[in-house]
C-alpha cells in the first residue's frame, strides 16, 4: 500500500486541527483575578488627581489597611456604591484611595462635589493603564490591602452593605 505525500499531509493537518481543538476545549479562558489575593503589589506609580506628580506603592504602608477604589463619574454602579464609601471614610485605620478611571477631570470633580469625597487620596488613571497592574477589568472595583502591600480581598462591582460589614470586620 502506497500512501502518497498529499494524502499523508491532509491526514496530518486534520490530526493537528483536532489536537488544537481538543486542547482549547480543556483550557480555562475566563479572566479571573482571584489569584492575586495574598500577593504583594509593588512598584506602581499613579498620577495625582489635582496636582502634578505621582503617588507610589509607599502610600500603602502609611496605614494598617488601604482600600483602593476604581471609579468614574460616568459609571452608574459607582454612584450606587458611593454611600458605602462614605461610610468607610470614617474608619481611622483605613486609608481610602480613589483612582478615577478614564474620566474627565471636571466630571469627576462634579461627581465628588455632589455626593461628597470619601477619599483621603485621589488619583487619576486617564488612559486605564494603571488599573491593569491591579487586575482591574471593569469598574467599580475595590481592593483591600494590608500595610505590607499584600492584597487581602478584591471586590468586583459596587460595594454592598455586606461588603462594607466584611471590610469593617477585617480592619478591626
Amino acid at each position: 500500500m502506497k500512501i502518497n505525500i498529499k494524502t499523508a499531509s491532509i491526514i496530518t493537518i486534520i490530526f493537528f486541527i483536532f489536537f488544537i481543538f481538543f486542547l482549547s476545549l480543556n483550557s480555562n479562558q475566563i479572566y479571573d483575578t482571584k489569584n492575586i489575593i495574598g500577593k504583594k503589589i509593588e512598584n506602581f506609580k499613579i498620577q495625582k488627581f489635582n496636582e502634578n506628580g505621582f503617588i507610589t506603592d509607599e502610600i500603602l504602608l502609611e496605614n494598617r489597611f488601604s482600600l483602593i477604589n476604581f471609579w468614574a463619574s460616568w459609571c452608574s454602579p459607582c454612584r450606587e456604591e458611593h454611600p458605602a464609601l462614605m461610610q468607610l471614610k470614617n474608619y481611622k485605620n483605613l486609608n481610602l484611595i480613589g483612582i478615577n478611571f478614564k474620566d474627565k477631570k471636571n466630571h469627576a470633580s462634579s461627581f465628588l462635589d455632589e455626593l461628597g469625597n470619601p477619599f483621603k487620596i485621589l488619583l487619576s488613571d486617564k488612559e486605564g493603564k494603571s488599573s491593569i497592574e491591579f487586575g482591574v477589568y471593569g469598574i467599580p472595583e475595590s481592593i483591600l490591602f494590608n500595610d505590607k502591600s499584600i492584597i487581602l480581598k478584591k471586590y468586583v462591582g459596587p460595594l454592598s452593605p455586606q461588603d462594607v460589614d466584611e471590610i469593617i470586620e477585617l480592619i478591626k
